[in-house]
């Protein structure tokens, strides 16, 4: 629960340091003194967007920072899976810095706005007069069933039933619009394979087939090119291997006479025969070369063949199209596999689908005994808080299709005459009631949570005497159950049943207003209760009553 809050330098509080107490404690001030102020700090420690105009006129930055006792409430999963140290006193500090930059920490670990939502979510439940509305929300309806039901592991487990099916759905639609925008495009892939296909094309082929028109467009200058080199190596006098022999054969003589010369005999008697196998490749080269017309022109079509296709498939190799001849065939054979693999997840879809409406029949059935039980608690609780021909009943239905919360709709319907037509609570109560009928649910709803703080703003709108006695009953009983409880209140009634009282209040000196908040003693409660009854003017009969509401109060 809420121990120390601490403000600096937001809004109008330049500087704020105050404890709370367990119970049931009330918040009193004259309207715009700063209540609403402490609860937008309060608010940013719960993960709200932060606004720089909400820092002082003057200031840096802003700083609010609570201690929160949470020893008796099993947080530590939270820090462990958030890996935060835990610790039983929880420290929220968040700081906000005129250039707009926001920081948050828990326990002095720097956090996510996102960590420290969800765990303020599990610190405070602030109730403003705009929570009112909620009452037409389906969802906040849904929730308070949900929380009677103890829905916690079996909305879990739907969620993620519900997720999987959808997702499946996300994928058979995306495979469907796949395959439907294949069959479109069949044809023209199916025409542009056969015509690659039929140009029955091989690697390497281009390079090769290139090759060869060169050497045939140029055969008669190879030709006689290779003749030339064949009359130098071979020709009877004068040709190259027959000189290199008779090199041979000189230094052969001298190996008697000189030794050295082995070697150079060696070295030229390889060259020779290097020299004859160079000169026999050379003519039977030069007897295979030929100009032929017909051979040219088959090779010339066949590459022009290969340069048509490469242009119009925009590549540049030959190897890109035989790449782009197998993605045609790929694309085909997938089209073929279309229809299986969207009937096996259509199968997959339909199992999901029973799947979420089974555990969504689990959640129908907890909401069910879960709605009875919140007729039943509700007329218990509003004909105390003076609605005593209260109706109530919560009214459940069936969607066309689950959805993420489950299939059920569900929809409070109230009347507060014997008589009258049961209608949703939102369209029918008055503001007084709505604030009643939203106060008996959070008494009925935080016996099935664990939360530690409550914070009541101005919930008692619209009701005044022994009605807002009533309230008063309700807010300290829940105050009782290990739970604490703060009201900020315009009824002298309930300001006088908290356990304890701070008011807050504004001074202003030569420069600036500044807020502030302090406990009062017995003597400031009856002086401030006093106030409240009577207005500015403090009567001896208005500080008798305040007293008398005060001992009242302790009697209780």
């Amino acid at each position: 629960m809420l121990r120390s809050l601490f403000i600096k330098d937001y809004a109008l509080i330049e500087k704020l340091d105050i404890g709370f107490e367990s119970g049931f404690s009330v918040i009193t001030g004259e309207t715009g003194a700063g209540k609403s102020i402490i609860l937008g700090a309060i608010g940013l420690l719960l993960g709200q967007r932060a606004d720089v105009r909400a820092i002082r006129q003057g200031a840096s930055k802003c700083v609010i920072e609570a201690r929160f006792d949470i020893g008796a409430y099993d947080m530590r999963p939270f820090f462990d899976a958030n890996e935060i140290e835990y610790d039983d006193e929880c420290i929220l500090r968040r700081e906000v810095q005129a250039s707009g930059k926001s920081r948050a920490f828990i326990n002095d670990s720097p956090a996510s706005l996102q960590q420290m939502k969800e765990l303020g979510e599990q610190l405070i439940d602030v109730h403003s007069q705009h929570q009112n509305l909620l009452l037409n929300k389906e969802d906040f309806q849904l929730n308070v069933l949900d929380i009677l039901a103890h829905n916690d592991n079996a909305l879990r487990q739907y969620r993620t039933l519900y997720n999987e099916w959808k997702q499946t759905e996300r994928q058979l639609a995306e495979l469907t619009e796949q395959a439907e925008k294949s069959r479109t495009d069949e044809d023209y892939t199916r025409f542009q394979l056969e015509q690659l296909e039929e140009a029955n094309l091989t690697e390497g082929e281009q390079e090769e087939l290139e090759q060869e028109a060169d050497t045939l467009s140029h055969a008669e200058e190879i030709k006689a090119g290779l003749y030339k080199v064949d009359q130098l190596l071979t020709a009877d006098e004068g040709g190259l291997i027959g000189q290199l022999k008779e090199c041979c054969n000189t230094l052969n003589g001298l190996l008697r006479v000189y030794p050295p010369a082995k070697e150079l005999a060696e070295r030229t008697e390889s060259a020779y025969i290097d020299l004859k196998d160079i000169s026999q490749e050379v003519g039977a080269q030069g007897e295979s070369i030929e100009f032929n017309p017909e051979r040219l022109d088959e090779v010339n079509q066949r590459l022009n063949l290969i340069y048509s296709l490469q242009q119009k498939h925009r590549v540049q190799t030959l190897e890109e199209l035989i790449a782009l001849e197998e993605a045609y065939r790929q694309k085909l054979s997938e089209l073929n596999s279309y229809d299986d693999q969207i009937a096996a997840l259509t199968q997959q879809l339909a199992g999901e689908a029973e799947q979420v409406k089974r555990q969504a029949a689990v959640l129908t059935q907890a909401r069910t005994a879960a709605a009875r039980e919140v007729e039943r608690q509700l007329m218990v609780r509003l004909v105390p808080l003076g609605i005593p021909n209260v109706r109530f009943q919560v009214e459940m239905g069936q969607r066309k299709e689950p959805g993420p919360q489950g299939e059920d709709t569900v929809s409070f319907l109230f009347s507060a005459n014997k008589n009258g037509v049961l209608q949703n609570v939102s369209s029918v109560a008055s503001g007084g009631e709505i604030a009643r009928v939203m106060l008996a649910i959070k008494a009925m709803i935080a016996g099935a949570v664990k939360l530690p703080t409550i914070i009541f703003d101005e919930i008692d709108t619209g009701v005044s005497g022994e009605i807002a006695d009533r309230m008063a009953d309700m807010m300290q009983e829940m105050g009782h159950q290990n739970r604490q409880v703060i009201s900020i209140t315009h009824l002298p009634q309930i300001a006088a049943r908290g356990h304890a009282h701070y008011k807050v209040y504004k001074r202003d000196n030569d420069t600036e207003t500044n807020s502030h908040i302090r406990r009062l003693t017995n003597e400031e409660r009856v002086e401030e209760i006093a106030h409240m009854l009577s207005g500015a003017t403090l009567t001896e009969a208005a500080l008798s009553n305040a007293r008398a509401l005060l001992a009242g109060t302790a009697s209780h």
